[in-house]
């Protein structure tokens, strides 16, 4: 999960539609307008054989603040290679307080980070 959400922060469209299962892989992925990825959030993961699970938060920026990218996913395990099957997402604002740790991942406080 990590190494994707590195290739999605990089734009490397080739590396994840290669990490993507065949049976649900896009035929192309366009990278273009995607948002500036900040941090990542791994909540949690399981295996059990060739299958498992991660449930993830992902920040980016947007226009006007923050946002989040949160899914669990399936994946798939063949020829010991990890590939990505399918998930659930769901997007939605963040509206960080002051006080409160910065959405970049930073460990500041939001008032003295990215306010």
């Amino acid at each position: 999960m990590r190494s994707r959400y590195s290739a999605f922060v990089l734009k490397l469209s080739d590396y994840l539609l290669a990490s993507w299962h065949p049976d649900t892989r896009p035929a192309d992925l366009a990278l273009d307008d995607s948002p500036q990825w900040v941090s990542l959030q791994i909540i949690s993961s399981e295996d059990s054989g060739n299958r498992g699970k991660v449930h993830f938060r992902a920040i980016h920026r947007t226009e006007n603040g923050w946002g989040y990218l949160e899914e669990r996913s399936d994946f798939i395990r063949e020829n010991d290679r990890w590939y990505y099957h399918s998930g659930n997402p769901e997007e939605g604002i963040l509206k960080p307080g002051r006080n409160e740790p910065c959405p970049c991942g930073s460990g500041r406080k939001f008032k003295v980070c990215c306010l």
